[in-house]
């Protein structure tokens, strides 16, 4: 990779910023003593605590342009936290909430010591432009890496907050995908099951009316052909409520796990070369395991999910599943020979897969180049049960 050239326009960026900070750094500091001294000092009365959390979301805005300068100058990845959602309306909502709010404080100090670092990386910057140019890149590289390390100390989000904020977004994906499922179930027994079953209540009906007004061999033959008609859509209702219930949850995975489910996945698949499927579930004695049955729920949803895909789109014309465990995780691997081009854009199928894994701590990969192959991996916690009934 090349480097940048010493005086190059990155360093020019970067003296720009640490001459910047002697101004936002007296700005911030006014604010921070003064909001401070005056919302701590009528803390006694109705309008000090408002006053001091107002001047903690001052701080906490001074703190944004922080990050938002360290990533433009000095290539920092520290990104924006959450705003601050009060729990309650109105005054005392926004009061709580900021007070409350670790970040507003690192922001405080920030602020704080952003005034004697000001005029410390000031001095230095003007002295070094001035006199000091051939070490000027060096004297402004390590200015600038002492400036990023004090914002990204302060005003990083927190390993705490963060966690939270992915929880937060992952508790969102499992409602959402938990009452997408339930539209599919609603809409797969009113539209399929249900109205096969209203289907066979009117045929019972007439051929109970018919063999009540039986007076020829036709009338015979039309109440028999309404009751075979009517044993077939009974058929066809068992066969759409067996597909139903198979899923939201098989049977066979819940009595005879991964292994055989998997194994009746890959022999429904129309690959004209078959798919093969290796389970390999020994934990570190040898023993054959099972993972915890949310875990197996979605691997075999996302297998199942897959090898729908690969036969409707791949064009493939064989298929392999491999699914072991490694440590304290489970992992699955599906490939195919197909055409490949296959990628989690937002709203396709393999988004909706990888975001049902995220919520779970997973990892969802997808390696699908033009023209093949295509191989998804997939990596689950495996939350081995204690015990199992």
């Amino acid at each position: 990779m090349e480097r940048p050239p010493l005086y190059g326009a990155r360093m020019w960026r970067q003296a720009g910023q640490l001459l910047l900070n002697l101004p936002l750094g007296i700005a911030g500091f006014v604010l921070a003593i003064t909001m401070l001294s005056v919302g701590l000092g009528l803390s006694v009365t109705v309008i000090g605590l408002p006053l001091l959390a107002a001047g903690l979301a001052g701080c906490r805005v001074m703190g944004g342009l922080g990050r938002r300068r360290a990533r433009s100058a000095y290539g920092s990845e520290i990104h924006e936290p959450e705003p601050v959602r009060p729990r309650r309306p109105g005054v005392v909502g926004f009061t709580i909430a900021h007070l409350t709010d670790l970040l507003n404080w690192r922001s405080v100090l920030y602020n704080v010591l952003m005034l004697p670092w000001g005029i410390l990386s000031f001095t230095l910057t003007l002295v070094a432009v001035i006199v000091m140019w051939p070490v000027l890149p060096w004297a402004i590289r390590g200015m600038a890496a002492t400036d990023r390390i004090l914002i990204e100390s302060l005003l990083f989000p927190g390993a705490l907050a963060e966690r939270v904020r992915e929880l937060e977004d992952d508790r969102g994906t499992v409602v959402d995908t938990a009452a997408a499922d339930l539209r599919r179930i609603e809409r797969d027994l009113h539209d399929g099951a249900q109205a096969r079953l209203v289907a066979l209540a009117m045929d019972l009906g007439m051929a109970k009316e018919r063999l009540r007004e039986i007076e020829t061999e036709d009338d015979v033959a039309a109440a028999t052909k309404m009751v075979d008609n009517a044993h077939g859509e009974v058929k066809l209702a068992l066969q759409e409520l067996r597909d139903l219930a198979r899923g939201i949850h098989p049977a066979v995975l819940t009595d005879r796990g991964l292994d055989a489910a998997l194994s009746a996945v890959a022999a429904r698949c129309t690959v004209p070369g078959g798919v093969r499927v290796n389970v390999d579930l020994k934990g570190p004695d040898g023993q054959a395991e099972r993972p915890d049955s949310a875990v197996e729920g979605i691997a075999y949803f996302t297998v199942s999910e897959l090898l729908t895909n690969v036969s409707k789109h791949a064009g493939a014309r064989s298929a392999s599943v491999d699914v072991w465990r490694s440590d304290n995780q489970l992992m699955v691997l599906v490939q195919d020979d197909g055409k490949g081009g296959a990628a989690p854009y937002p709203g396709s199928g393999l988004a909706g897969l990888a975001e049902r894994i995220r919520a779970v701590d997973g990892v969802f990969l997808v390696q699908s180049p033009e023209g093949g192959p295509t191989s998804v991996t997939v990596e689950l916690p495996w939350h081995t049960h204690t015990a199992r009934r």
